[in-house]
């Protein structure tokens, strides 16, 4: 049993629940630990982001419940930072680096989006061309390091959240593998812990957690470590499908996932 979500969103940003009914929530799944990673403050995305304000009370918040709940479970303040925020990352105990918007001269393109979003971002700015749009995401996320610190990398291959429904880009072509293999490998020079994110299939977007096996696989052989997350946005899905995901690490060669814990990640074999 996996008994830690880092990757929880609340009332302060898009997410549906007050952060101490998720506590409340995690504690009746038998969890140790809850981490809440509100989305860091993006001025050209504030509905999707916590305001400047809302990050002050977002951090009492937490702290708040830190204090209440201590001896009881331990609860950690994250945040998930968009490459592109404005952010000053401090009073944070992690951070998930997260690449949600592409920029296109001086735009913000958001991509976590709708299938028929998607069509049209590719259809306006890459002509039509999945491929393009694709590699201009893996182009786009070797930035990341530039901008933060990341302790977990969130949902690397994100750009595949239609995948299963739309062909908008071959993924398993050797020019799209090529290409999300060299962001890997450069992101895993600076942060050496991913995140296996089931979010997307409890929203009904695809079947399987982000990444992809082969990348799983790559990570293993990198000796990069690896949490489970549901990237929840809704405290009814705080553990979903984490006994899949846990299968699903160990079937590309991890023997072992890792959690948050006061003293740091720590490895738990599976």
């Amino acid at each position: 049993m996996y008994t830690q979500n880092l990757h929880t969103h609340g009332i302060l940003c898009d997410g549906k629940d007050a952060y101490e009914d998720t506590v409340k929530t995690a504690l009746e799944l038998g969890f140790t630990s809850i981490g809440f990673s509100g989305h860091s403050y993006m001025s050209y995305s504030p509905s999707h982001s916590m305001s400047v304000a809302g990050t002050e009370d977002y951090k009492k918040e937490i702290a708040r419940l830190k204090k209440a709940y201590e001896g009881i479970i331990d609860v950690f303040c994250g945040i998930e930072f968009d490459m592109y925020s404005e952010d000053d990352l401090k009073g944070y105990d992690y951070i998930i680096g997260s690449v949600h918007y592409l920029n296109i001269d001086g735009t913000y393109v958001g991509f976590d989006r709708s299938a028929d979003e998607v069509k049209r971002v590719i259809d306006t700015y890459f002509g039509g061309d999945g491929m393009r749009y694709a590699k201009a995401y893996y182009k786009e996320a070797m930035k990341l390091p530039q901008y933060a610190k990341s302790d977990i990398i969130g949902h690397f291959d994100l750009i595949t959240k239609h995948s299963e429904t739309h062909n908008f880009f071959d993924t398993e072509s050797k020019e799209y593998r090529d290409a999300a293999l060299e962001t890997l490998h450069y992101l895993a020079e600076s942060c050496r812990v991913f995140e296996v994110n089931t979010g997307a299939i409890s929203r009904g977007y695809r079947t399987t957690p982000y990444p992809a096996p082969f990348l799983l696989k790559e990570l293993k052989s990198l000796g990069c470590g690896v949490v489970i997350s549901s990237d929840c946005h809704d405290r009814r899905f705080l553990n979903y499908k984490f006994d899949e995901a846990i299968e699903l690490v160990k079937a590309c060669g991890f023997d072992e996932v890792l959690t948050l814990e006061k003293c740091g990640f720590v490895g738990h074999k599976i």
